[in-house]
């Protein structure tokens, strides 16, 4: 893979051209706006800005979220100019989070260990009610309130479900880890989510059935690109079926009436 060459289709697929069933969007000069029609918070996901105009469009799209009263997300990739973006954003008074690393695949050269029939208790969450299991997962992992991902994924089995597939892999009949597949429509890559596995059952290849049963998916719809925003933890399994480092992303939060 051509770092280069793959981060240009990158851009152009999955920060430009992507639509979201949820979000309705705007394709500006120097960048793309994604405003949430679901009552979410709206993100940036592109820009193509330098020195002259980086202070006044940051402060127009402030006043843009300030104005309809939705928080947003200015999705800030490494390799974004200008170079100090991020030191701009962070002094105008959005809350830079940790960075993860944007992890690609190409799945006609993924290894054909990740295509071999998976022997683990995986079940596809087609009803939204069976969410619970997600969601008795995602709070056990990260101590926290999952009421707004759970809504979330509700509304995409109910509204989309043609671009989300949500897997849960049960031990002993007990929920122990979780993860989504999303596929934008007309899109050449799919994205992974989730993929949170319970602590008690851990390093029982939960976390690498669920990589495979969404490749296998994926490949079986003819995406040509697995895509993930990848944490610390799940970086070296990634890696380990060919994923690669195209970049690292940083989400930038704004909420509504950030500079009133």
């Amino acid at each position: 893979m051509n770092r280069a060459d793959i981060i240009a289709l990158y851009t152009q697929d999955q920060r430009i051209e992507v639509e979201y069933p949820d979000s309705r969007r705007e394709r500006l000069p120097n960048l793309v706006r994604h405003v949430n029609t679901s009552g979410g918070e709206g993100a940036i996901i592109y820009s193509d800005l330098d020195e002259h105009n980086v202070e006044q469009t940051i402060q127009e799209q402030l006043a843009y979220f300030n104005a309809i009263g939705q928080d947003f997300e200015w999705k800030l990739y490494d390799y974004d100019q200008p170079p100090d973006l991020k030191e701009r954003l962070a002094a105008l008074g959005f809350e830079i989070e940790e960075p993860e690393a944007i992890m690609v695949l190409d799945l006609r050269q993924a290894p054909a260990a990740l295509f071999q029939p998976v022997k683990h208790d995986l079940r596809q969450i087609i009803k939204p009610e069976a969410l619970q299991d997600v969601r008795q997962i995602e709070e056990q992992v990260w101590d926290t309130d999952e009421t707004d991902l759970i809504e979330y994924l509700t509304g995409g089995l109910t509204d989309h479900p043609d671009q989300l597939s949500i897997y849960v892999a049960y031990i002993d009949n007990v929920p122990a880890s979780s993860g989504w597949i999303y596929f934008p429509k007309g899109s050449r890559f799919a994205s992974l989510w989730g993929g949170s596995t319970v602590e008690q059952y851990r390093k029982q290849g939960l976390y690498t059935a669920l990589l495979a049963v969404r490749a296998q998916e994926a490949r079986k719809r003819g995406v040509e690109y697995l895509t993930v925003d990848a944490s610390p933890m799940s970086r070296p399994i990634l890696e380990k079926f060919g994923f690669e480092i195209i970049a690292y992303a940083y989400a930038c939060k704004a909420k509504a009436k950030l500079n009133a």
